[in-house]
């Protein structure tokens, strides 16, 4: 997802299930607890999964920016307190992690994983790569209205309606088949 404007308004969230970046959420609430309690105070954002919940999710998600160098791992690996401790204890490694070389957010495609934080848009002007939202002939028209699918694999997911609008089309690049959108 490419941000190109926004006007500052932007909200730190906890991902309450595993939601692609670029997809349109909602806040909801969340039960998440993460170093004694660290993340009780943000609110969580799901997919919509009813025409109401469709008509609120009016945020686009994105991954959480960090000043930590790469290479990032998702989770932090733990090790037990045991490392030296003879051959009674389990081994330590190979960790279970993603790592990632370079940072999330310049990837595309990429999957926010339940529980982790993350970074929900207002209003703004952003780009999101093919796939992303549901094609129609419609879509390569500027000014084309934007609602939010909530069924299926499509949950989230941009396409083009005429009513229930949450953003409008501002360009539809044909050679990489990607979507910048303005949210109304």
């Amino acid at each position: 997802m490419i941000i190109n404007a926004f006007d500052g308004e932007a909200f730190g969230v906890v991902a309450t299930e595993n939601i692609p970046e670029g997809r349109m959420v909602l806040m909801t609430s969340h039960s998440q607890n993460y170093d004694f309690g660290s993340r009780t105070d943000l609110p969580g954002v799901k997919l919509p999964s009813s025409s109401a919940e469709a008509a609120r999710a009016k945020l686009v998600l994105g991954f959480a920016q960090t000043n930590e160098n790469p290479p990032l791992y998702r989770p932090e690996p733990s090790m037990n307190f045991a490392l030296r401790h003879g051959f009674d204890q389990a081994d330590n490694a190979p960790f279970s992690a993603t790592v990632y070389l370079t940072r999330p957010s310049v990837q595309t495609g990429l999957t926010v994983p339940s529980g982790s934080l993350a970074i929900a848009f207002g209003n703004g002007v952003f780009t999101v790569p093919s796939g992303a939202f549901v094609y129609s002939a419609n879509l390569t028209n500027p000014g084309a209205g934007l609602s939010v699918a909530f069924t299926g694999a499509d949950r989230g997911k941009l396409q083009y309606d005429t009513s229930n609008l949450v953003a409008e089309v501002v360009r539809f690049n044909s050679a990489d088949f990607s979507l910048t959108f303005r949210l109304l």
